[in-house]
């Protein structure tokens, strides 16, 4: 089985309340399940989340969606108390709640990559033009066989605060 879980919380350091603000005619989080339905490769999209508020809406437009634990530190320990409750899934995709412009092609593409064998972790990244010093966005370094050595919010590399590269 295939899964793809949506972590969503509502206390957002950055932007309180992120889930519900609403782009365009919907909320975010609208977008972003309704995103991984229709790349049809999962055989179930959950939300997770641990606000009633986030609950209430993910149920009104008909999505699936689960409550967690309000002590988790991080998306990946919600994801991973909902995971544990699926018996026989194979494969899960930890697709962002605050990403509404991810395409569904792409998360087909990530899908993909799990038919090799080999392969048990993988990360969607696209090129940065602009944006480096935008500790909103995550940047990756990569090797040379475009492996992830490790993620940042700082632009990389980074050596402190105030000191130049």
């Amino acid at each position: 089985m295939i899964i793809a879980v949506i972590p969503a919380r509502y206390d957002s350091t950055r932007l309180p309340g992120k889930p519900l603000k609403i782009l365009g005619d919907k909320p975010i989080i609208q977008h972003v399940y309704e995103k991984a339905e229709a790349a049809r490769v999962f055989d179930r999209v959950i939300v997770a989340t641990d606000d009633v508020r986030i609950y209430k809406k993910v149920k009104s437009f008909g999505g699936k969606v689960q409550m967690t634990s309000a002590s988790h530190q991080s998306g990946s320990d919600r994801i991973a108390e909902v995971v544990r409750g699926i018996p026989a899934v194979e494969i899960v995709v930890n697709v962002q709640g605050d990403e509404p412009f991810i395409t569904s092609s792409a998360l087909q593409h990530l899908v993909k990559l799990f038919e090799d064998d080999e392969v048990q972790v993988a990360s969607l990244m696209h090129r940065m033009k602009k944006g480096f010093d935008n500790p909103n966005r995550v940047k990756v370094v990569c090797d040379e066989h475009n492996f992830a050595l490790y993620f940042s919010r700082l632009p990389v590399p980074y050596h402190g605060k105030n000191e130049k590269l």
